[in-house]
């Protein structure tokens, strides 16, 4: 079960996925503090608890830690939409009002994801959906 990430914990992990390298807690702390006041421990806490939770992954560099995403935003992404559709009783009703809901831009950027899976990757061929 993928778990929405909490205020904070999305905030690192939204830098950790933007820097796309590994981060030490005083790198994001820094960050964070040109948005809030934050203690060094609270910081170094979230970021034990995302790797505990296994959204990321950690190496030893001296006495502290270098902090590395396990999949990218774009997987999360993916597995929350896909857990929250899983829980439909009607899923074509769900995408239904999912699409109702997009913008014109999002609609778009569907069109290009489903052109991109294309036949046979979606679980589908030409004639419509594989057995």
């Amino acid at each position: 079960m993928v778990r929405q990430l909490g205020e904070l914990e999305n905030a690192i992990m939204t830098r950790v996925w933007q820097w796309n390298r590994p981060v030490t807690v005083r790198e994001v702390l820094l960050d964070l503090r040109e948005e809030r006041d934050i203690a060094y421990t609270t910081a170094m806490t979230v970021l034990d608890k995302l790797y505990r939770k296994g959204w990321l992954r950690r190496e030893r560099d001296g006495r502290a830690y270098r902090y590395e995403p396990v999949s990218s935003r774009e997987a999360y992404t993916a597995a929350l939409m896909n857990e929250a559709w899983a829980t439909s009783d009607n899923p074509a009703a769900a995408l239904v009002h999912f699409f109702g809901l997009m913008s014109a831009e999002q609609r778009e950027a569907l069109r290009d994801a489903l052109r991109v899976a294309g036949p046979g990757r979606t679980g589908e061929t030409e004639d419509g959906p594989t057995r």
